[in-house]
């Protein structure tokens, strides 16, 4: 019953949690946010950027390069400065391409960080008998929160009262139908049961009040998210046509410049030659490039 659950959770339904009892239990529990997946260091989409991709097919033709003219310096009196130039172009395209990649992605990525601090939640709760407003992240169990059409649900509510509440549990459930909310126990399964709200679900009409029994990770929406992140990590559509794409380029391109390798050393051309030609090809099938 709902007097048993508000004893087990130690408020009361008119008064609320106390402020001392609450701050207590938010150090106990800590803050009702989820905790954010761990992120990608940043020198791993550095080198990504630096090397991943048709970078690899720039990098081995400024190495090869080198290695010829390397190789023009032991065996020439005079050599030509050719591969160096070409070699130090190739550098210059992959290093900045590479640069210019990292930071466009390291800006799109503090911007989107930026928007979850843009509008901060805040919840209407009782506390000592007073109706405050405080940050959502500062929800307790055991707080009495009220909520109203628009709003964002702040964490796992056990509904007191409801006029006319319908919520969006979409993002749970995938059910698009407005969900009609009350007092009234009508399901074993926590997501079917009328008197159960649930953290980051929108109230679509009317308004409720009731009681925090669960926030942030220990929320319905809190685990599902910890059950994803414990997920191996799938490759979109969109990324396997990528790799798919630079997989068949680079296949091709050094299929065709080992041929015209071949053939450049069968009619005849120097070694080193017959080796431009083949950085020279590889080179010609980058976009980049």
């Amino acid at each position: 019953s709902v007097e048993d659950l508000l004893a087990r959770l130690g408020t009361d339904s008119q008064k609320g949690l106390s402020h001392s009892d609450a701050k207590m239990r938010l150090e106990m529990d800590g803050p009702n946010a989820l905790t954010p997946p761990p992120r990608t260091p940043e020198w791993i989409h550095f080198l990504k950027n630096m090397f991943g991709g048709f970078a690899m097919l720039l990098w081995s033709g400024a190495i090869l390069c080198f290695i010829a003219y390397l190789i023009q310096i032991f065996t020439q009196y005079d050599p030509p400065d050719d591969n160096l130039f070409l070699g130090l172009a190739l550098l210059a395209v992959v290093i900045i391409t590479g640069l210019f990649s990292y930071f466009q992605e390291h800006k799109s990525s503090a911007i989107m960080d930026s928007f979850k601090y843009l509008a901060p939640q805040y919840a209407t709760v009782i506390r000592e008998g007073e109706i405050i407003t405080v940050t959502a992240e500062d929800l307790v169990i055991g707080d009495i929160v009220e909520i109203k059409f628009g709003d964002r649900v702040p964490a796992d509510i056990r509904i007191l009262e409801s006029h006319g509440l319908k919520v969006d549990n979409s993002s749970l459930t995938g059910e698009s139908e407005p969900q009609i909310r009350s007092t009234e126990f009508t399901h074993d399964n926590p997501l079917e049961t009328k008197n159960l709200a649930f953290f980051s679900t929108n109230v679509l009409e009317g308004n409720c009040r009731g009681v925090v029994i669960a926030t942030g990770d220990r929320s319905v929406m809190g685990r599902i998210a910890n059950l994803t992140a414990g997920l191996d990590q799938v490759q979109s559509p969109i990324s396997r046509e990528i790799e798919h794409f630079i997989r068949i380029i680079t296949i091709f391109a050094v299929i065709l410049g080992c041929t015209f390798f071949v053939i450049a050393m069968i009619l005849g051309y120097a070694f080193l030659d017959a080796a431009i030609f083949l950085i020279g090809i590889i080179v010609a099938n980058v976009p980049e490039g």
